[in-house]
């Protein structure tokens, strides 16, 4: 019970309560849950509807990771989760296309145990780099981060000068200018990579002189170029969207591929009449987070994010898959 709730539990702490494993009782090989907090009865678990979400990140934890997550949750909060972070071996921005896809595929066979629908490359470097091996392999949908910030971005722009700021991974693979000229042939694309603002997001220097400064040197060509809509091509780049807003001014359209994301998620799932129009039920294993390293930091951060009581996230053996 927290600090507030002196003379009771609140509404939201019975619900956080009820919604988790924890207090319902012990998952048995992912499969049987028990109905409620005082019945001894165990139900079997619905899989059938779970959403997944891939991520990979920096190995320093952030806010910046969950921002796919948060998002998704917020668009489709019907849907169950089961989240993996591959904190072990990140950051992925700086390693080749080989290595990248091999750790998307062994996290797409870990996913896949869960009897999944869905799988959400929350990424912009495996979303560059492993896309098509992991869609050539999968018989489910799997979702990247570039295509909707792709479509997003060619919507915005009037002047058809777009800029994306990514790691220097995404930016060399050329998919941004790919995707966006497939949907409009008559766009300048323009990318820069900004490789600086990982570690300034990393060091919480969100609103910070120091990250106007770099900001500023890294933003002026795209100025120059006039662009009118800047792709923000990284996880970590949301968390200083207003630095960013700030300096290329109002005109300028900001696209977080993550919300776009989700949306698209959103349609893909009502199409295929797979969208979830009730909640689960109370004491169902709504979310469910792994990584590969770190998972105390993990709980930590994931609590200052969504906001939903997560206790526990396990640690796997990614390299066994």
């Amino acid at each position: 019970r927290k600090a507030s709730e002196k003379n009771g539990w609140t509404a939201a702490s019975v619900l956080n309560i009820l919604h988790q494993y924890e207090y319902t009782g012990a998952l048995v090989g992912r499969k049987r849950y028990k109905a409620s907090l005082h019945e001894k009865r165990t139900v079997p678990q619905d899989k059938a509807d779970w959403i997944i979400y891939e991520g990979a990140h920096d190995a320093i934890i952030s806010k910046a990771d969950f921002d796919g997550v948060r998002e998704i949750i917020r668009q489709i909060p019907n849907e169950k989760i089961v989240y993996f972070g591959d904190t072990a071996r990140v950051p992925y921005g700086n390693k080749s296309r080989e290595t990248v896809t091999r750790f998307s595929e062994q996290i797409v066979r870990f996913l896949r145990t869960f009897q999944v629908k869905t799988i959400v490359v929350a990424c912009n470097t495996a979303s560059a780099y492993a896309m098509e091996a992991l869609e050539r392999d999968c018989d489910i949908p799997v979702i990247g981060v570039v295509k909707p910030g792709a479509r997003a971005a060619v919507s915005a722009t009037k002047n058809g000068r777009i800029g994306v700021i990514a790691t220097e991974a995404t930016i060399g693979s050329q998919i941004y200018t790919r995707y966006i000229q497939e949907l409009k042939h008559a766009v300048s694309i323009y990318g820069k990579a900004c490789p600086l603002f990982v570690p300034l997001v990393e060091e919480g220097l969100l609103e910070d002189p120091v990250t106007d400064e770099i900001a500023r040197r890294y933003l002026t060509e795209l100025i120059d170029i006039d662009i009118d809509t800047l792709i923000l091509g990284c996880t970590h780049y949301p968390l200083i969207r207003s630095t960013l807003g700030r300096i290329m001014g109002d005109r300028v359209a900001l696209v977080n591929p993550a919300y776009e994301t989700a949306m698209e998620l959103r349609r893909l799932l009502a199409s295929h009449d797979l969208l979830c129009q009730t909640p689960p039920a109370l004491g169902s294993n709504r979310y469910q987070f792994y990584v590969s390293d770190k998972a105390d930091k993990f709980i930590r951060f994931a609590n200052s994010i969504i906001k939903y009581g997560i206790l526990s996230a396990k640690t796997v053996n990614i390299e066994a898959y």
